[in-house]
């Protein structure tokens, strides 16, 4: 039976100014916030952070990411979560406005080794 996981990898950008902010409300990630993501469909989930311009990769896999995102955009704890990080991230002109988990840029896997 093939693998039907997708792997999927995203960027965000951080205010620079706010980065220590933002690493340290990730050490107590709400509990029901991590239940959220795992009911959706969050698996092997990890960000990433390039300190220097603060930007922030993230990397997850699931069946299916548009009804993972989906999932997690129903939950009452994903919008008050989005709207606490809301003030760590840098407007995105093109999305100003948006939640953070709206604005995020998913990349394109083009090459993946077993």
């Amino acid at each position: 039976m093939p693998d039907t996981t997708e792997r999927v990898c995203f960027l965000l950008a951080l205010r620079p100014e706010r980065i220590a902010d933002y690493l340290a409300a990730h050490e107590t990630v709400w509990p029901e916030m991590l239940d959220a993501l795992r009911t959706a469909g969050w698996r092997n989930y990890s960000l990433f952070l390039r300190p220097e311009d603060g930007m922030v990769v993230g990397y997850l896999e699931t069946p299916d990411f548009e009804r993972a995102r989906s999932a997690m955009a129903a939950t009452a704890v994903n919008t008050r979560w989005q709207s606490a990080m809301a003030e760590y991230f840098r407007p995105v002109p093109a999305t100003a406005g948006t939640r953070p988990d709206e604005a995020l840029h998913r990349l394109t896997e083009y090459f993946h080794l077993d």
